[in-house]
């Protein structure tokens, strides 16, 4: 709802302008009611007609169906606080599993109580919430270590380190879904963007920024995967050299594409692009290379300098964000 009022000024110079009858009667405002004034950064003023009243718990009911792990998920980003899963008669051990692993999989979401029938998920985490840069930084300084981590296991044949990449992933999808549900609670809530120093666009970019960092994790976890099916076949002297050549360059424009995001600067986001020349370069050398490696090692090869590749355009993305 949308209208416009003229200021009235009283003889003594008070300024004061008449609120909108339909939205006080909504509001069950009357004569003495109070209601409260915010004047945020970009000189608007905010009324909330619940000045005294403490916000209220945001709570749904979900049944038990095909798709109740997305839908708790779904919920969560929502910004809702208590998620309870209902069933006619009784939720078995194989739905039971589910929802504790969709609960383990999303920051600080925990089961608070259980019977044969039902099941509730509580959010215990409170505002004030953690910035959102600060989530970012986390992320992002993972998934940098994710990358070297990735291609020195597939170098190595490391396969411990190669599972210890696939685990770090979990603890960082976490994180992203924080992020994503925070962002979302900021934009239903003006009060709170101003607390955190947060405008909607830059909502916007860091939503995107975090799912470029979500898919560099990924692109570690399918390269890490990789090498996992090695079987023990080593890579050549030439081949492990190139990789961490392609590696080191991939890494380095990673780090640039987030320090150009962090502080908007346009020349570091396009020397970021500027290194696509370099980087198509690495992975030529690479697949002409591995040409004379077995059949059996060659699609690995293959796949990880395309892991690789996809880390450098989702960081490209990234610095694109800079425009």
């Amino acid at each position: 709802m949308s209208v416009t009022r003229k200021i009235q000024q009283t003889p003594t110079g008070t300024f004061f302008v008449c609120l909108p009858r339909e939205w006080a009667n909504e509001n069950l405002l009357q004569k003495g009611s109070e209601i409260k004034l915010e004047i945020t950064s970009d000189g608007k003023l905010l009324v909330d007609a619940k000045a005294d009243v403490e916000p209220q718990p945001k709570e749904i009911s979900l049944t038990v169906g095909p798709f109740l792990s997305r839908e708790i998920i779904g919920r969560y980003l929502l910004g809702y606080d208590i998620i309870k899963i209902e069933a006619k008669n009784r939720i078995d051990s194989n739905v039971r599993n589910l929802v504790k692993s969709t609960a383990n999989s999303l920051a600080g979401l925990m089961i608070v109580e259980e019977t044969t029938s039902m099941m509730t998920l509580q959010c215990l985490m409170q505002q004030p919430f953690t910035s959102p840069a600060k989530i970012l930084q986390r992320n992002q300084a993972s998934a940098a270590r994710m990358i070297r981590d990735a291609a020195t296991s597939f170098v190595n044949l490391d396969m411990d380190l190669a599972k210890n990449v696939i685990e770090r992933d979990v603890e960082n999808n976490k994180f992203y879904f924080l992020l994503v549900r925070i962002l979302r609670t900021i934009l239903q809530n003006p009060r709170l963007s101003e607390k955190l120093a947060i405008s909607p666009i830059e909502c916007l970019d860091y939503r995107l920024a975090a799912g470029f960092i979500e898919g560099i994790g990924d692109a570690c976890v399918q390269m890490a995967s990789s090498t996992l099916e090695l079987d023990g076949n080593k890579l050549s002297a030439d081949l492990r050299k190139l990789l961490l050549e392609l590696q080191g360059a991939c890494c380095e424009a990673n780090d640039q594409a987030f320090k150009a995001f962090q502080s908007k600067d346009m020349e570091l986001a396009e020397n970021v692009r500027n290194q696509r020349v370099k980087i198509e370069d690495a992975c030529s050398k690479i697949e002409e290379a591995a040409k004379d490696s077995s059949v059996d090692l060659m699609p690995q090869i293959l796949a990880a300098v395309s892991f690789l590749r996809q880390i450098y355009e989702r960081s490209v993305d990234m610095s694109d964000l800079v425009v």
